[in-house]
């Protein structure tokens, strides 16, 4: 928890920096004492892209495009559990790195301890860093069906809280650049990732949309002997949602 957000979080304490950008995904579910989430902005794609080599794809195959016994790579137990669930004859491998370095292993420009076929990586990642993997085939997934992270493809922006509760000029641009809808929709995700205490390799899935009657919940987590119990719940308002999820995930 907090691997990737702790010196940023301490520079905000210490008046090094007024303002943090995170990907929300990456921020523990409880805020160090003194610090705020002040603002969600307009959230980017939430979908999984499975990036696949040519010589392993085929569009026939039944649940993703991939030849039977591919070698696909990913870090996460959340996807790597969603891909075995409807594909049990891949074959998944770790991996580790930053975006490019993920993608330069299945390319064949960076060292991989065997040859890759598919990996799998946020849609945002590759927006954000404009990044065009091509040739590499990218198959794109629908959130409702392959789930993301809780926040995937949110923003959180943080400071310190008497700056965000503030009249500062710093509070008015936070709230210019929030975005009520999405930050209920993320809020509804992260419940249910607090209700589970767990962090980022935790392996469940949320992913929350509007709906005219409030929210639908859909949410994904795997078990320890592989198998994958799935929730999907509409309701009013996040805490109903995430409670009647996390209900139905520990039965």
């Amino acid at each position: 928890k907090g691997f990737f957000t702790k010196e940023i979080e301490a520079a905000l304490l210490d008046g090094g920096i007024d303002l943090a950008v995170h990907s929300h995904k990456d921020l523990p579910t409880e805020s160090p004492a003194g610090l705020s989430i002040a603002a969600v902005p307009e959230r980017a794609s939430a979908r999984e892209c499975l990036l696949i080599a040519p010589e392993a794809h085929d569009p026939a195959a039944p649940g993703f495009p991939l030849r039977e016994g591919t070698v696909v790579a990913t870090g996460s137990a959340r996807r790597r559990c969603q891909l075995l669930a409807r594909r049990p004859d891949l074959d998944c491998e770790d991996l580790r790195g930053n975006v490019p370095t993920r993608i330069g292993k299945l390319a064949g420009t960076h060292p991989a301890p065997r040859p890759l076929g598919a990996i799998v990586l946020a849609e945002a990642a590759l927006l954000r860093l404009e990044i065009d993997p091509s040739p590499l085939i990218a198959h794109l997934m629908p959130p409702e069906d392959f789930v993301p992270a809780p926040a995937q493809g949110a923003l959180a922006l943080q400071t310190r809280l008497a700056d965000a509760t503030g009249d500062g000029a710093l509070a008015t641009a936070l709230a210019q650049v929030h975005v009520t809808e999405v930050a209920r929709r993320v809020a509804a995700e992260r419940l249910v990732l607090a209700g589970l205490e767990g962090g980022c390799s935790l392996p469940l899935g949320a992913y929350a949309e509007a709906q005219p009657t409030g929210l639908k919940l859909v949410a994904v987590f795997g078990d320890a002997d592989g198998s994958l119990r799935r929730s999907e719940v509409v309701g009013s308002d996040p805490a109903t949602v995430a409670a009647q999820v996390l209900e139905e995930l520990r039965a």
